[in-house]
């Protein structure tokens, strides 16, 4: 089992170019589930039928994970034995019949205009990690970028003139993102003072470093955004994701069309951005007052008086 699970990690690196973040799920949502094959006593992946699948279903209920955690783990195992059927280690598979639990529907959270003013604002300027954390910040917002492609950003992807940046993202589709001039202007100043200071002698391509010249992780992007979020009072559990819904949130409230939103984000299905097209209490009571006519009438009376 072990042999064969490490072909199948090997199999998401080279040839589904997964990402980092992809790889250390599946790895960590396999390896639950070959212990608790274990406890069953059992030897062999051949021994798993869709009755095994629904008892380790039931544990995980047990356990109290929630729904999401269920599906993202059936979801891992769902591709696991796609692979030991392409490699005809098994002849069928137990989740032909195995469905992943319904999930409950939930709008993306995201930062107002405000929040998110508060926010960028946090950053000082005046330190080579200031002014990183201002490019990084600027660049999530502006650019709708998944925390592992900004992370596993370097130089040559970037192009201040025509404010782009070439991303290869989810299965290594490239696409080309876009950045305004705040983003332009906090990323050109990290390159100009921050970032020679970060890296000192040492050789590194990558566009944002670490105070030890080495690749900013993805781990450190999310707990830099924390603190800053705290320091910025901002009340809500704000991590790299969020950005990216605010990014396609705001873009969506100011009229971008959908389909360019999608491109933008890098979404294969224009199903996956149509959760976007809620919008803000605000911008709903605007839209509201400026099409409905008894709204209009209401409107018109409170100006009179």
């Amino acid at each position: 089992m072990q042999e064969i699970f490490n072909k199948y990690i090997n199999y998401l690196q080279v040839e589904r170019n997964a990402s980092p973040y992809t790889v250390r799920n599946y790895t960590t949502d396999l390896l639950g589930f070959f212990d608790f094959l274990r406890g069953q006593k059992l030897s062999s992946l051949k021994e798993v039928d869709r009755h095994t699948l629904r008892d380790y279903l039931s544990y995980l209920m047990e356990q109290g994970f929630v729904k999401a955690s269920i599906a993202r783990k059936l979801s891992a195992i769902r591709s696991f034995y796609r692979y030991l059927l392409r490699e005809e280690i098994i002849a069928t598979s137990p989740l032909a019949t195995t469905s992943s639990p319904k999930l409950d529907k939930r709008l993306p959270s995201f930062l107002t205009i405000d929040e998110m003013k508060r926010l960028l604002e946090t950053p000082d300027s005046a330190t080579p990690q200031g002014q990183r954390d201002r490019a990084f910040l600027e660049l999530l917002y502006a650019s709708g970028l998944r925390v592992s492609e900004l992370a596993s950003l370097n130089l040559g992807q970037v192009d201040l003139d025509t404010r782009e940046i070439r991303v290869w993202g989810k299965g290594a589709k490239e696409r080309m993102v876009l950045m305004g001039e705040p983003a332009a202007g906090a990323l050109t100043a990290y390159l100009k003072q921050g970032r020679p200071e970060l890296l000192g002698s040492k050789k590194n391509t990558a566009l944002f470093l670490n105070h030890d010249g080495g690749r900013l992780t993805e781990r450190s992007v999310q707990s830099i955004l924390q603190e800053y979020a705290s320091i910025a009072g901002i009340g809500k559990k704000v991590h790299p994701h969020m950005l990216r819904h605010t990014f396609a949130t705001h873009l969506l409230d100011g009229g971008a069309d959908l389909r360019v939103v999608q491109e933008l984000l890098g979404h294969a299905s224009l199903s996956s951005t149509q959760i976007y097209t809620h919008v803000s209490k605000s911008q709903a009571k605007k839209v509201y007052l400026s099409a409905h006519p008894m709204a209009k009438e209401v409107g018109n009376e409170l100006k009179n008086e």
